[in-house]
Order: structure tokens, then C-alpha cells, then sequence
């Protein structure tokens, strides 16, 4: 068999997944050393408290010709950060990326993604064919609506990068809070691969910290990455401007048609005023903030205890 000369990276991300993680590295590594005569595997143990780290040691140990490497995080830094650290000591011509040990997906499809990038395609995403969770679908659909992005994000279980998809995000001098988001922008070409949900495939896991740090990551995509902020902003100023002209209408024909208590139509001006400057500033102040944002990021740096090559 003619094994491809591309070399490839595998990076995978691992916080407690002691109970997936074996069945994953297992076949990565088995795919790659039938397909490719260069590859590696990098996981990216993300301050796991378990047994993640022997795990990976024990089924390295089968690796013949695939280099397996250990990147143990100094603390919790959540998949995206820690995804950028494993990506970054990639040297493959192509990266896969998996943001989860957990399985549901077939051996050939790691191929299957592999060869449509040979089509032309920077970015292959393998996308569970089934129905998303309604948490999942409302935010890809608050981020498709809001964002400006053409392409429609999609819950992916793994993706392929090229080279060159890698190194343009680098030139960017950005950081990556949200990758998907920044590949989505890149300008390259990408595409999708539907595949079918083995039968029996485990389940999420419930690790309250990574599933704290997601809802939090979901929330931070929005703000940075849509004007869902500033439409709420306007909706808002909107509302309370329209607020304070009616009681400032209807101060004024209290105070013809009747007779007030005294410092009491000047109080509910003076609110009505305050009131709709208020929002009309603070609206201002996001709309910056959202410009600046959009402009300047800083990279974010990450921090790794040691780097263990198994194999």
C-alpha cells in the first residue's frame, strides 16, 4: 500500500477523559500509521485530574512509526486556548484537530475528511448527521444571524486544517478566543462532511468545569464576534428613549390640565432627561467598544508545565 507523503498532526484535547480517551488515540494512531508515512500525535492534557495522562501513556506504547506527545497545561485553560498551544507545536502539512476525546464517529472518516482536503479545501469539518441540542442550535443561529458570516457554523466532532490555514490565522497577530469563528473569516476554502452517528456512541461527559468554561466561551463568541451587544444596546435606548418622551409628554399635560404637586413635573423632566441621554451615551460607549474590539487583540498567551514525547 502507498502511504501518503503528506506528513500529518493529530492534536487532541483531553481534560478527564480517562474513559475516552483510550478508544480515540487508539484509532488516530491506528489510521494515521496505515495512511501516512509521517505523522504524530499531540494531546493536550488540560490540567486533567484522573487518569487521562496514564491512559495515553499505556496505548501509546502500540505507536510504531507514530511520534506521541504529551503537552500537560500548567492549569485549567479551556479547549480553546489549550487547542492553540497543541496547534502550535504542530509541524504537519495538515493539523486534525479533535476538541473532545468523546467518539461517535467511524475510523474511515478521519480518511474521508483527509481526502476531501485534497479537493482544494483548507478547512474539512466532520459534522455529527444528527439533530443538534437546542442550546448548540440557538447559538450557531444567534451567531449566523448576527456575525455576518456567510457560512453556517455546525456542532463538528473533528476538522482538518491545512498549512496554509494555519499560518495566515499566525499573520493575523490576533488571538484566537473562538477558532471556529476565526476560520469562518480566514477567507479559505472550507466545507462540511456529514456522517452518520455509530450506534451506542458514547455520550457527553459532565465535567462542571468544562462545561462551565463553554457556556462562558459561548457568551464571550457572541459578544466579540456579533453585534447581538449592540442591537440589544440600541433595542434598549430605544425603549427607555421612547419611555422618557412619554413621561416628559405627559408631565407637560399634567402640569396644564391639572395642578401638581410642587418640584414635581421639574423631578420627572429632569429624569426623563437623564434618562434618555443616559442610554444615548452608554449606547455610543458599546458601539467604541465593539470597534475597538473588533480592531485590537491582543494574543492570548497560554502556559504549559512540560512536554513528554512518549514515542
Amino acid at each position: 500500500m502507498n502511504k501518503e507523503k503528506n506528513f500529518i498532526s493529530a492534536v487532541i484535547y483531553v481534560h478527564n477523559d480517562e474513559t475516552h480517551i483510550g478508544r480515540l488515540l487508539q484509532n488516530v494512531i491506528g489510521v494515521l500509521e496505515e495512511n501516512f508515512e509521517h505523522s504524530e500525535v499531540i494531546c493536550v492534557n488540560d490540567h486533567s485530574t484522573d487518569g487521562s495522562v496514564a491512559a495515553i501513556k499505556e496505548i501509546s506504547k502500540a505507536a510504531a512509526t507514530t511520534t506521541v506527545t504529551v503537552l500537560n497545561m500548567s492549569f485549567f485553560h479551556g479547549v480553546e486556548s489549550a487547542m492553540g498551544a497543541g496547534v502550535d507545536l504542530a509541524i504537519g502539512d495538515f493539523v486534525l484537530e479533535f476538541d473532545s476525546a468523546l467518539q461517535d464517529f467511524s475510523r474511515e472518516e478521519i480518511m474521508k475528511v483527509y481526502r476531501k482536503s485534497l479537493e482544494g479545501y483548507d478547512i474539512v469539518s466532520a459534522v455529527p448527521g444528527q439533530k443538534q441540542r437546542l442550546s448548540s442550535g440557538l447559538f450557531y443561529h444567534l451567531f449566523s444571524q448576527y456575525s455576518g458570516v456567510s457560512e453556517q457554523l455546525h456542532t463538528e466532532r473533528f476538522r482538518i486544517l491545512s498549512r496554509r490555514v494555519i499560518n495566515r490565522i499566525d499573520s493575523m497577530n490576533k488571538s484566537i478566543p473562538y477558532r471556529k469563528a476565526v476560520y469562518a473569516n480566514c477567507g479559505l476554502r472550507a466545507t462540511i462532511l456529514s456522517y452518520p452517528v455509530e450506534e451506542g456512541a458514547v455520550k457527553g461527559k459532565e465535567d462542571k468545569k468544562e462545561k462551565a468554561y463553554r457556556r462562558n466561551l459561548a457568551m464571550d463568541t457572541l459578544i466579540l464576534f456579533t453585534d447581538v451587544g449592540y442591537r440589544f444596546a440600541v433595542s434598549m435606548t430605544i425603549l427607555m428613549m421612547s419611555l422618557a418622551i412619554f413621561m416628559a409628554v405627559y408631565c407637560a399635560v399634567v402640569y396644564l390640565s391639572s395642578h401638581p404637586i410642587a418640584g414635581w413635573t421639574t423631578t420627572v423632566l429632569f429624569l426623563s432627561a437623564g434618562f434618555f441621554g443616559l442610554f444615548g451615551i452608554l449606547t455610543i460607549i458599546i458601539k467604541y467598544l465593539q470597534i475597538l474590539v473588533n480592531l485590537v487583540f491582543k494574543r492570548k498567551q497560554y502556559s504549559f508545565e512540560s512536554i513528554e514525547k512518549l514515542t
